[in-house]
């Protein structure tokens, strides 16, 4: 037996279910483990006996089971109101303490975790006289107060690992056991649950349906806090574009797949990150835990934990979903700079439906738990209902919106940096290079309005921009208070199942014209532009650099160079970096050596963050992090958040609109051409929205 047992301790006021919680955690824990309980309600030495009970408790049973030990301790009669007889409990594995006190100042050095329970105060309450009938009613205000003076002076919530809303509707066992395992303290004893986690099967079905994929996500998730839809909006050629021009193998396999999820059922789960601090809930549980995002993004992806499904021709396989801020340059070179959205935001999806538009096929996804078969039947439903849908009918068009938003007056933009300002930057910029700090600085600002959030409905928002600017990265993320509109056309780093790793940053942009002649001269003097052909090379080589560290030797190579795609609103100059991760390596790892992406840096990386920190003063943000998934399966596939409109909750009956712009500054750069470049990357936004590029 271990000499230091795991001990969990679950703390709340009188009333709130602990002791509830507590066995149904033993009585599951026992499935691998030996597992010790101690009630405190037996050790209190009266009705106003907290502090003692907690002295006792802590001297003659947290002491000893600390340290392997057998705890004696003498239990309290509550019929004669003196000291019981003297009972035992024995060491385990792990040891589970329930009561009120039991996480207080005094136990939490023997402790190893901390749940803290909590429920509405009239639930509290029926709960605790239901249970203990008419003897506790006339001690229940006594018994309170002691509690309260307790808390004020021990914030025993503050130092909770876990908090538990615990409704008595039986969910909080199982979604305090989801979050467990996260816990560093508890990884290593409770690596057993984390594997037959690990073990679920994933079930699939494919429908021979082409649903409206707006409807459907409508249908799904539109009532959902926490959503993602990963929406390859541009599956065909952009208007006016000839197919030769706008497809190419690379193109079309990245405009394959949609993909819809939310947090729902019994194994959903969500995270926010910010400041080396992760917030992670399941269901009616939060937990909190200390550390780098993408240590702790090791610990819950990277292994092929699921198989693929027999037929299934795509990479995502359940997962995690949702976006990466820029600010987690602090953990791969960079410094720790604060933004106001947090620095990664994440779902765990047990269940998903998956689009092919290349077959015309829906599949829906789920692993096998007791919810799975509910669920299969309402997507199944689902699909039918949007498949229903013509592409030119009533239900697509209320589905997918207007190419524009209405609101009551265009929104008002400002700009982090005038024209003169941005252009003084370009100046700094281009000094710095002089001086050989940098080769290459990707110079952003920020565009950021306010409006009536009663006005700006985020997902018909959304609808407008995939409409006007549909692209093959294009997304729409809702968490609670942040929504993510983007249409991204880059992608930053995919790493399939089987190890291959890619990389497709783009360099390069000019504004599509209406002429057809003009559009094609557009395009030829972006493909024949030594300066962009440059920018872009310097962050292939930089890419190359990135791939490396995890790959295998020798098989870095490219692809593609300086190759040009068209969309809605631009021509791009795409560049391909293909590699082989090496076997063993940490997957989250390796994308942490990426991130964040060159082409959103310039090069050398760390160097040049260091004076993009200086010159741009503030968080990015969102802008120029990445949005995507981390799959079951080990796969992984992240797009740059750029062309990526950011909705958040101002808290005063606003929502506050952010949209982040920039371009490359080498040597050559001209200040005017450059500041150009930024209004024609914001322009596929701005004018969805009625509204125009700050003036001076």
């Amino acid at each position: 037996m271990s000499p230091a047992p795991v001990i969990i301790a679950v703390d709340g006021r009188s009333g709130a279910g602990k002791t509830t919680l507590a066995v149904e955690l033993a009585a599951r824990l026992r499935a691998h483990h030996k597992v010790s309980l101690f009630h405190l309600e037996d050790i209190y030495p009266g009705w106003n006996g907290l502090m003692a009970g907690v002295d006792r408790y802590v001297t003659t049973v947290l002491a000893p089971l600390s340290r392997g030990e057998a705890a004696a301790w003498v239990s309290w009669d509550w019929e004669k109101h003196y000291d019981g007889d003297v009972r035992v409990t024995l060491p385990a594995e792990v040891v589970i303490v329930e009561g009120v006190g039991s996480a207080a100042a005094a136990a939490r050095p023997f402790l190893s975790a901390v749940i803290w329970a909590d429920s509405p105060e009239d639930i509290r309450r029926t709960r605790a006289l239901d249970r203990d009938g008419g003897t506790y009613e006339p001690f229940w205000d006594q018994w309170a107060a002691q509690e309260e003076q307790w808390l004020r002076g021990d914030d025993v919530p503050g130092h909770a690992d876990v908090h538990v809303l615990n409704r008595a509707d039986g969910a909080a066992p199982a979604d305090v056991l989801q979050l467990l395992p996260y816990l560093p303290a508890l990884a290593t004893a409770f690596s057993p649950e984390l594997s037959a986690r690990r073990g679920l099967s994933l079930r699939a079905e494919c429908l021979n349906l082409r649903p409206e994929a707006a409807a459907l996500f409508r249908a799904l998730y539109g009532r959902s806090s926490n959503a993602a839809w990963l929406d390859s909006s541009n599956t065909g050629a952009a208007a006016g574009t000839p197919p030769h021009q706008s497809g190419s193998a690379a193109a079309s396999e990245r405009r394959r797949f949609s993909i819809m999820a939310d947090d729902g059922g019994m194994s959903g789960q969500c995270v926010s990150h910010r400041s080396g601090n992760s917030v992670i809930h399941a269901g009616c549980a939060t937990a909190t835990i200390e550390g780098p995002f993408f240590r702790w993004l090791d610990t819950v992806w990277g292994g092929a934990t699921v198989h693929t499904p027999d037929g299934y021709p795509g990479e995502f396989a359940l997962g995690w979903l949702g976006c990466l801020g820029y600010e987690l340059k602090r953990e791969t070179g960079g410094t720790d700079r604060a933004a106001p959205t947090p620095d990664a935001a994440l779902i765990f999806a047990a269940r998903a439906v998956v689009l092919d538009h290349a077959a015309g096929t829906a599949w829906l996804l789920a692993l096998d738990v007791p919810d799975a078969d509910e669920w299969f039947r309402d997507a199944r439903a689902a699909v039918q209902t949007a498949s229903a849908l013509a592409p030119d009918g009533e239900g697509a068009s209320n589905a997918g919106g207007s190419i524009g938003v209405v609101l009551s007056g265009p929104p008002v933009f400002r700009s982090r940096d005038t024209g003169a300002g941005y252009k003084a930057k370009i100046a700094a910029a281009q000094h710095e290079i002089a001086e050989g700090n940098s080769y290459e600085v990707c110079l952003t600002t920020t565009l950021s309005a306010s409006v009536p959030a009663a006005e700006l409905d985020p997902w018909q928002t959304y609808l407008a921009l995939r409409r006007r600017n549909p692209a093959p990265f294009a997304s729409y993320l809702r968490f609670e208070g942040l929504t993510l509109a983007s249409t991204s056309p880059e992608r930053f780093l995919k790493i399939a199942s089987d190890g291959g790793m890619r990389a497709e940053p783009i360099k390069g942009t000019r504004r599509r014209a209406s002429d057809p002649a003009e559009d094609a001269r557009l395009r030829s003097e972006l493909e024949t532009s030594v300066k962009d052909r440059a920018e872009n090379i310097m962050i292939v080589d930089l890419l190359r650099n990135d791939l490396s560290h995890f790959a295998v030797p020798g098989s870095v190579t490219v692809s593609r160079l300086c190759a040009i795609e068209s969309y809605a609103t631009v021509h791009q100059m795409v560049s391909t970096i293909d590699a082989q991760l090496r076997r063993g390596s940490s997957r989250a790892e390796a994308v942490a050596a990426c991130f964040p992406a060159g082409s959103m840096t310039g090069a050398p990386k760390i160097s040049t963050m260091a004076i993009l920190d200086r010159l741009e003063g503030e968080g990015r943000g969102m802008y120029s992090g990445a949005v995507g998934y981390f799959s079951l399966n080990g796969a992984t596939d992240l797009a740059v958040a750029i062309r990526t409109l950011v909705i958040r909750d101002g808290g005063d009956g606003t929502a506050e609109l952010t949209l982040g712009v920039g371009g490359a500054i080498t040597a050559d750069s001209d200040a005017g051409e450059e500041y150009e470049e930024i209004r024609t990357k914001a322009f596929g936004v701005l004018s969805t929205l009625g509204a125009e590029f700050p003036e001076d």
